[in-house]
């Protein structure tokens, strides 16, 4: 998604675009701002007022819209959280891959969160937005950086679940071994 900076200094949501696990658009959507716009970031979103007013949607019917495509699917993007605030939208986590926090991705910025651009450089071996951010680009390029690293990743998440069930079953243990105790 792409945001334009409104009367408060919030953020708001100008661009919606998903791609397809084969990277085709599936949806790409300009979006009427619900505030006053002090600064459309056209150097870095390409749209300007004039390109908004004549092309962008309603926010509620992109927000209803993205909710139904994204509706029990793996999302793939980078630095989601921002896309899903701005979009008022939850997603559950075990349904979402964010290159921004895949470990091994931030250990080539020494912990921090790597920028997209520099994922596809180190990674892809390629520049991108080199001018404005394209957001069907970007959403292109986060699915080609998670394919790069999808076997690993997924591994990673099922193991990360079966901690997890571990840890629920010797919580349930510990607590019917209290529970005992109690009955005592």
């Amino acid at each position: 998604s792409s945001g334009i900076n409104a009367e408060y200094g919030e953020n708001q949501l100008a661009r919606v675009s998903i791609v397809n696990v084969y990277g085709d658009v599936v949806y790409d959507k300009i979006v009427l701002p619900r505030e006053t716009v002090t600064d459309y970031r056209s150097a870095i979103t390409g749209l300007n007022k004039e390109i908004i007013a004549a092309k962008g949607i309603s926010f509620t019917v992109v927000q209803k819209e993205v909710a139904a495509i994204l509706n029990g699917k793996i999302v793939i993007g980078h630095d989601v959280q921002h896309d899903f605030k701005v979009l008022e939208f939850s997603h559950p986590k075990p349904l979402t891959r964010d290159t921004a926090k895949y470990k091994p991705f931030k250990e080539l910025s020494k912990g921090n969160t790597p920028s997209l651009k520099k994922l596809c450089k180190e990674i892809l071996k390629t520049d991108i937005q080199e001018s404005t951010h394209d957001s069907v680009e970007d959403a292109q390029y986060a699915l080609q950086l998670y394919r790069t690293h999808r076997a690993t990743w997924e591994r990673s998440i099922k193991r990360h679940k079966k901690k997890a069930q571990k840890r629920v079953s010797v919580d349930e243990n510990d607590q019917s071994s209290s529970d005992d105790a109690l009955e005592d």
